[in-house]
């Protein structure tokens, strides 16, 4: 009986044994399941610099971010990211924008930056833009709305009159810089953020020295638009200014030959022909005095300060020089510029003769 008794028992210990070290091996894995979820680097970047980039479009839902995560392999345990996601609120606060998600990141570590909407803002350079499509082209490429919404925008009469813009002189706003945005950023906002910056580049300083040539604002960004077009040396530029400040205190037209390339939407002539001066366009400053209606292209802030700081003297004209510095010969009387005018002719006619003879 005894005997009996003392099995019963070791079988018993044994049993309990089994059972703590069940419970023990239960206990460590959910505990090292729970640790993985909450605590350890559980996000996946297959690209070599540890670092990828996941875009949620404006309205997404909850399923969709889901979804977008589980299917580029960012998130392997789905269900559990899922479960997670929900009990720490997400799916109340899903905010379009470009989010950073780095391979460190663990799963709470990447909801609770999906949930503040801390994205990831671009930062977005240009030197030149010389048509609205070209715009809307490249912004088109770098944010979520297409460059046909922007195009829409660009061209909204009724909107661009709130900021005191038309189509053709939105051009202006866009000055050649390195700006932040974020990816999500709507077309209105683009042009909202882009006249905002205008507004701070023209301080009141700039506003003096523009009032003091006679010139608005808007003026001297068409104006330099047109300097900068002609020459690329920027210690030139306010010489040319003056040439133009000079023309239109007389009422002489401009005669810029860059604005019949826009008149004409074709930037790759090289030689103005008499029959491109007949284009019917009021950017044809051949035809008509004063500015045309806007700029010619995003001038640069050096063109820009070359109008407001343009040189004073009395040239009228100026004409290329035939050195191949880039630079301009000036003239005063319209006679010393006919001369000037012919060497230019006679030189590139060489040029081309020389080009001709080496094809052949």
């Amino acid at each position: 009986m005894v005997k009996k008794k003392h099995v019963k028992q070791k079988l018993r210990i044994r049993w309990l044994i089994l059972l703590f070290l069940l419970v023990l091996i239960v206990g460590l894995t959910v505990g090292v399941y729970t640790y993985k979820l909450l605590f350890a680097p559980s996000v996946s970047v297959k690209e070599e610099n540890g670092v990828t980039y996941i875009y949620i479009p404006t309205g997404a839902t909850f399923e969709r971010v889901m979804e977008d995560l589980c299917n580029q392999g960012i998130v392997s345990d789905c269900e559990a990211f899922k479960w997670l996601a929900r009990q720490m609120n997400y799916h109340k606060h899903v905010y379009p924008g470009r989010y950073r998600i780095e391979e460190d990141m663990s799963y709470p570590e990447l909801i609770r930056m999906l949930r503040s909407g801390r994205q990831e803002p671009l930062m977005l350079s240009w030197r030149k833009f010389r048509f609205l499509p070209q715009i809307a082209g490249f912004f088109g490429k770098y944010l979520e709305p297409d460059s046909q919404q922007i195009m829409e925008v660009l061209t909204d009469t009724v909107f661009l009159a709130k900021y005191g813009l038309t189509p053709q002189t939105v051009l202006a706003i866009f000055i050649p810089d390195t700006y932040e945005f974020l990816w999500n950023t709507s077309p209105e906002q683009l042009i909202d953020r882009m006249y905002r910056e205008y507004e701070k580049f023209w301080t009141p300083e700039r506003r003096a020295k523009a009032e003091k040539i006679g010139l608005t604002p808007m003026q001297v960004m068409i104006l330099a638009s047109i300097v900068e077009s002609e020459t690329y040396r920027v210690d030139e530029m306010p010489i040319i200014a003056g040439v133009y400040l000079n023309r239109l205190r007389k009422g002489m037209r401009l005669q810029a030959d860059p604005t019949i390339k826009y008149a004409l939407g074709d930037w790759s002539i090289r030689r103005i022909t008499w029959k491109m001066l007949e284009v019917e366009s009021p950017y044809n400053t051949y035809k008509y005095k004063g500015l045309p209606p806007g700029p010619i292209g995003t001038p640069s802030k050096q063109a820009i300060e070359a109008v407001l700081n343009a040189k004073k003297h009395d040239f009228l004209f100026f004409c290329a020089r035939t050195d191949g510095s880039g630079y301009h010969d000036f003239s005063r009387t319209f006679q010393e510029h006919l001369a000037c005018a012919r060497r230019w002719r006679q030189y590139l006619n060489q040029k081309m003769k020389e080009a001709k003879q080496k094809q052949s």
